[in-house]
């Protein structure tokens, strides 16, 4: 298995990979992310980003935002869960996506145990999550397609921080995933953080009115007239 120290891009993974070293965002901009929610955050970045309505917590109230480390595996198979594992680090959110569709138990309390040890933050899952009690109990969130104690085997490597799609969103190596109740969403980190500080915060409405009070009025009354003059109304 191979072991680039880069970002690899989908066109030259020719076989197993695991990607070292992928680059993160601060975890002050991270943090910024999870006290707007995915409502928010879907809204503000024009309505995009959502990963779906089938991905679903198992608890309740729990709210996160962290750096994506990806997992590509096999059907039935969670070999990459482990080698993702030791790729995660503190402030980091786990993805697991399969090949093809999958809803058996890939992930269960003995991987939340290691990665809650290592500082991640959840798990989001488009196959499915076991040992739902024990995660709950233990307080690890948990995001999935499905609840399933169908086991899985550790036989067929797949690749670790490599883009994944999941809800039909491509989710890269240190994008931002944001999950609450509602579900979750992609923030991608390609763009320059002061655009993107700004394209988020002029979204948010009462979030920025002490911070630009008056370029956030001129915002909402461009925005009002322009609604109304669709309708006639202006």
């Amino acid at each position: 298995m191979t072991t680039p120290s880069r970002m690899t891009t989908p066109r030259s993974i020719t076989g197993p990979v695991v990607v070292t070293d992928v680059p993160r965002p601060s975890l002050e901009r991270v943090d910024a992310l999870a006290r707007f929610g995915v409502a928010t955050v879907h809204e503000a970045l024009g309505r995009t980003g959502l990963l779906g309505p089938t991905l679903r917590p198992i608890q309740q109230g729990a709210r996160i935002a962290g750096t994506a480390v990806t997992a590509l595996c096999w059907p039935g198979d969670n070999l990459m869960v482990h080698a993702a594992v030791e790729q995660c680090r503190e402030g980091d959110v786990l993805v697991v996506t399969t090949t093809s569709p999958s809803s058996d138990g890939l992930f269960g309390e003995l991987f939340a145990t290691a990665l809650a040890h290592r500082g991640v933050r959840g798990v989001v899952l488009g196959c499915g999550v076991r040992d739902v009690a024990e995660l709950r109990e233990m307080g690890f969130p948990a995001w999935s397609r499905a609840v399933s104690a169908q086991g899985s085997v550790k036989a067929t490597a797949g690749a670790v921080n490599v883009p994944v799609v999941l809800g039909g969103q491509t989710i890269h190596p240190g994008d931002v995933v944001v999950a609450d109740d509602d579900g979750g969403a992609r923030v991608q980190m390609r763009y320059g953080d002061q655009a993107w500080m700004v394209r988020l915060l002029l979204g948010l409405g009462e979030h920025v009115e002490v911070l630009w009070p008056a370029e956030l009025a001129a915002t909402r009354a461009g925005r009002a007239a322009e609604a109304l003059a669709a309708y006639g109304a202006g």
